[in-house]
């Protein structure tokens, strides 16, 4: 089926077109028929399946053709993101669609000035995108009304779960006062997030996208046994043997980003990070960049593993092997997307085979290996430009510097 045979009003017909959307992907398929009808939704989907189409669409589809627009622009939609980024990326999508409808969106998160976002909360709008601080701040504050909020969409509700939102979901659902049509968007499932899903939906239509390999086809996805302190040589290959494409590197923590930046910098190799201590201004500024291209390689925490479609990703290097299975997924997921061809590299070293036996388990089959010879090892490392600098002979040339100053400082004073 293709979009052209969906009834949707002209105008967001032509948003779709103006996109290049053709033919709805498996979750879109699924969830846009029961949604327009306006049932609860339960669905569950691996990261780059089009889960936030498959909800914005035909809620925007709601909002122009149902839904009656007064001059106050009346709250209609919610949707509750877990982080700043896929709040920001959500509400793009919404923003897309909705041009040229009359429908206003806002996105409401922290770590960014709450002034402009009050000013367009102040003009009215039908679809607020938001991360659940800054929405019940706000809302605290008497700019945001819930009350009479017709659909909420809870997205990426599994990380809200790992985030500790559980109380701030339901705490969204008593503001409201009339129970809404609720969506409930997760890229995985347990027990525990399935017992959180039916005590949010009614009677939901349950969708469940779960390919074999939950690794998406489009991604060559393999592992380089390399040790801890090497990591930086193979790294520092990969990036030079693919200049031009944009490289996505995954660390574990903030600390560990910045030394992977370090790293680069000795070899004259020219990258950003993101992670946690950066404020909202440096983020957007890192993130737009990497989207751009105007720098090709990001190196990051996992605050970007989840939800967030970046164009273009070709390379996925996990630097240091993930601690949760599904985390390995989400990474890996930010290359091959859509109809792209990806590939994903991870290096584990001695310590992390256990990791790696976890998501094999999770995978229910083997990473591919890359086997490197034992010559070929020591020769990207002697190779590496970062060796081409003798800091231990740089070392001991500063320390015999500074023995001569000391022993031309002591002769004057003599």
């Amino acid at each position: 089926m293709k979009f052209e045979n969906y009834n949707f009003h002209p105008k967001v017909y032509n948003n779709i077109k103006l996109q290049g959307f053709k033919k709805p992907t498996d979750i879109q398929f699924k969830a846009i028929p029961p949604i327009l009808q306006g049932e609860d939704v339960l669905a569950v989907a691996n990261t780059g399946t089009g889960k936030t189409v498959a909800f914005a669409l035909p809620i925007v589809e709601v909002l122009v053709t149902r839904f009656k627009k007064d001059s106050r622009r009346e709250l209609q939609c919610v949707v509750m993101t877990p982080t700043h980024e896929l709040a920001i990326q959500v509400e793009e999508v919404f923003s897309t669609l909705a041009a040229n409808t009359g429908i206003e969106t806002v996105g409401i998160y922290g770590g960014a000035d709450q002034d402009p976002q009050i000013a367009k909360l102040k003009k009215g709008v039908h679809v607020i995108v938001a991360t659940p601080g800054r929405l019940f701040d706000l809302e605290h504050q008497g700019y945001i009304n819930l009350e009479n909020v017709k659909i909420l969409v809870l997205d990426e509700a599994d990380r809200m779960l790992e985030l500790g939102f559980k109380r701030d979901m339901f705490h969204l659902i008593k503001k409201i006062q009339r129970r809404p049509q609720t969506l409930f968007f997760s890229a995985t499932i347990n027990e525990t997030i399935k017992d959180l899903a039916y005590s949010l939906v009614k009677k939901p239509v349950r969708i469940h996208i779960s390919p074999k390999d939950p690794v998406s086809k489009n991604i060559v996805h393999s592992v380089a046994f390399i040790e801890m302190d090497d990591k930086r040589f193979f790294l520092e290959r990969i990036v030079n043997e693919n200049k031009g494409k944009k490289i996505l590197i995954f660390v574990r923590t903030k600390v560990r980003a910045e030394r992977v930046k370090a790293a680069l910098e000795r070899v004259s190799i020219s990258s950003d990070t993101i992670h946690g201590d950066k404020d909202r201004g440096q983020r957007s500024v890192v993130m737009k960049n990497f989207k751009t291209g105007a720098n090709k390689v990001l190196i990051t925490t996992d605050v970007s593993a989840r939800g967030i479609d970046i164009p273009n990703v070709e390379i996925v290097v996990n630097y240091d092997i993930p601690e949760e299975a599904e985390t390995y997924v989400h990474r890996v997921g930010r290359t091959g997307r859509a109809n792209n061809k990806g590939m994903a590299v991870s290096f584990c070293s001695e310590s992390e085979k256990e990791l790696l036996q976890v998501i094999e388990d999770y995978l229910d089959k083997p990473v591919n290996r890359i086997e490197i010879e034992k010559k070929e090892y020591k020769d990207i490392i002697d190779l590496s430009a970062e060796n081409k600098y003798d800091w231990k002979a740089l070392v001991e040339e500063h320390e015999k510097e500074l023995s001569k100053m000391r022993n031309k400082a002591n002769k004057k004073k003599k």
